[in-house]
């Protein structure tokens, strides 16, 4: 059977548009390619943002620079010297960019200078770390990415 350019043409066409549906309809209905957005209130955090720019700036203005060290027992945040560790108060937040199932927010109440999440905790990786913490009615945020 002989093929003639014109049905050569239309059959390539058709080969063409059935591989690129074939991906469509994979990439669609396939779970490991996650489409979601990274948290599901998006909107909401995106009109608070501002409060984010203005404890950021708190935190420089204030010298109140937070220290990450990673050791065998899990990591371990230390807080400013010059605070009075009673009257620290927040939230720890570990998000995982890889695993939603992962994230955790833990409360600061802290009796020395440092607060000590534990390795259990921790799965080896990229996190992103966000402290939010209020000393005497002023806020912080302090925003690190580590692999832990």
């Amino acid at each position: 059977m002989k093929i003639n350019w014109g049905t050569g043409i239309v059959l390539a066409f058709v080969a063409f548009i059935s591989f690129i549906l074939y991906f469509v309809v994979r990439m669609s209905t396939d779970n490991s390619a996650n489409h979601d957005l990274v948290t599901e209130e998006y909107y909401k955090q995106e009109l608070a943002y501002q409060n984010e720019i203005d404890a950021s700036k708190s935190a420089l203005e204030m010298q109140a620079k937070l220290k990450f060290v990673k050791s065998k027992e899990g990591m371990t945040i230390f807080f400013p010297e010059k605070f009075a560790p009673e009257h620290i108060t927040g939230t720890v937040s570990l998000y995982r960019p890889s695993n939603k199932h992962l994230d955790i927010d833990f409360p600061i109440s802290l009796s020395k200078t440092h607060l000590l999440i534990p390795d259990n905790s921790l799965v080896d990786g990229r996190w992103d770390i966000t402290v939010k913490w209020q000393y005497q009615g002023k806020t912080f945020l302090h925003k690190e990415k580590l692999v832990y």
